[in-house]
């Protein structure tokens, strides 16, 4: 298993939902001094998304070079394409991923902006409204969505640039030569660091060279976890190597607690609910959130090993779709984060073992046929990858 390439002397600045987020990227747009280039999964039409879109029309009026890239599905039919006349007006650069489906059904659920090389943001957080439901513009939320991004300065930059250039250049035109150079350019890996303060490793996942990275990147931190893992994600339902690496985990003695957000979709609940018994039965604490939209994709396994990102713990992410996450070797970092998800799982609801086992055999029937349901459909997608 190729170890993941961790590089030296980085400042990360852990960023708690929009209130932390967007005036740090705002002010980030407003202080470029040359180059701009973003991505997310959902450019929003809302107070929030109009903020960002001024701050980047902004930048391009004074001469910065602003590239953005949206995802069709994520942003919208309709307004990826107003945008894409708005943006020609304003000379921001603009990119729509996979429109029409033209490249299958993967999407690009990444959520990035580098500027002028020097500074990175990386997260799960879209460009909208953190008190709007992001799947329905009417649904008000009862607090702020819970979610995270990391603001990064130091050499970890250079990865996350060269990546979203990568990601820029592969939405245009290419010949099949330059297509093959971009990969072997993309190959190149920095060598890897040991022992050194605020060691950080950019790990995206993509259809072609990155098929399973950022599991990867989980399952050895779970195989190397010796005290506790913390885990928190909107979505459970990965495959069976992730499942059981966290109940082999609990099973040698480490405290491994799963915070998961539910009541968004009746599907995707049900099939979580389908693995509960044998996480609990192992000794996985679940604990489900109900307070907010849980958005968050984060973790933090023993003392220094961390991670903030944009991939779900479902097949979608693991398995198909683009995503882009920070991995962080670093105990403060870590302890900033731990902070949150444990203030996280005490505002949820732990879920007991005994109401599973003693559940009825109708619900015991639903989760089982919607997990068997959701495999199927993972599997065809992805073309057999989820297991």
């Amino acid at each position: 298993m190729r170890s993941v390439p961790y590089l030296p002397q980085n400042k990360l600045t852990l960023l708690h939902s929009g209130a932390e987020f967007f005036p740090a990227l705002e002010g980030a747009i407003d202080s470029a001094q040359f180059e701009v280039v973003l991505e997310t999964y959902i450019f929003s039409t809302d107070a929030v998304g109009q903020r960002i879109k001024a701050a980047l029309i902004r930048a391009a009026a004074r001469g910065v070079k602003v590239r953005v890239i949206v995802d069709w599905i994520g942003t919208g039919r309709e307004y990826s394409a107003a945008l894409d006349v708005e943006f020609g007006r304003s000379q921001v650069h603009y990119r729509i991923f996979n429109p029409w489906f033209r490249r299958g059904v993967t999407r690009s659920h990444r959520k990035l902006c580098v500027v002028d090389g020097a500074l990175a943001f990386v997260g799960g957080l879209n460009l909208n409204d953190d008190l709007h439901c992001d799947y329905d513009d009417f649904k008000v939320l009862p607090a702020p969505r819970w979610d995270f991004a990391v603001q990064i300065a130091g050499p970890l930059v250079d990865l996350i640039h060269r990546e979203a250039n990568a990601q820029w250049a592969r939405l245009g035109k290419m010949n099949l030569v330059a297509r093959i150079g971009l990969y072997r350019q993309l190959r190149e890996l920095p060598a890897l660091a040991s022992n050194k303060a605020m060691l950080a490793a950019f790990v995206v996942r993509d259809n072609l060279r990155n098929r399973r990275t950022i599991q990867r990147a989980y399952l050895q931190a779970l195989g190397r976890s010796r005290k506790s893992v913390l885990l928190a994600n909107p979505y459970f339902a990965p495959g069976h190597k992730f499942r059981n690496a966290l109940a082999r985990a609990a099973a040698r003695g480490v405290e491994v607690t799963l915070l998961i957000g539910v009541g968004e979709f009746r599907m995707q609940d049900a099939v979580a609910h389908s693995f509960y018994p044998k996480l609990l039965k192992s000794g996985v604490k679940v604990i489900e959130y109900r307070k907010t939209q849980l958005h968050g994709k984060v973790a933090v396994v023993d003392d220094d090993w961390a991670t903030v990102g944009s991939s779900n713990f479902d097949g979608l992410s693991l398995f198909l779709n683009q995503e882009a996450n920070v991995v962080v070797k670093d105990a403060v970092f870590s302890q900033s984060l731990r902070a949150h998800i444990e203030r996280g799982i005490a505002d949820g609801t732990p879920v007991l073992l005994d109401e599973f086992i003693n559940m009825p055999w109708y619900r015991r029937a639903w989760y089982g046929a919607a997990f068997m349901i959701y495999r199927s459909l993972m599997r065809i997608v992805t073309m057999g990858g989820y297991a």
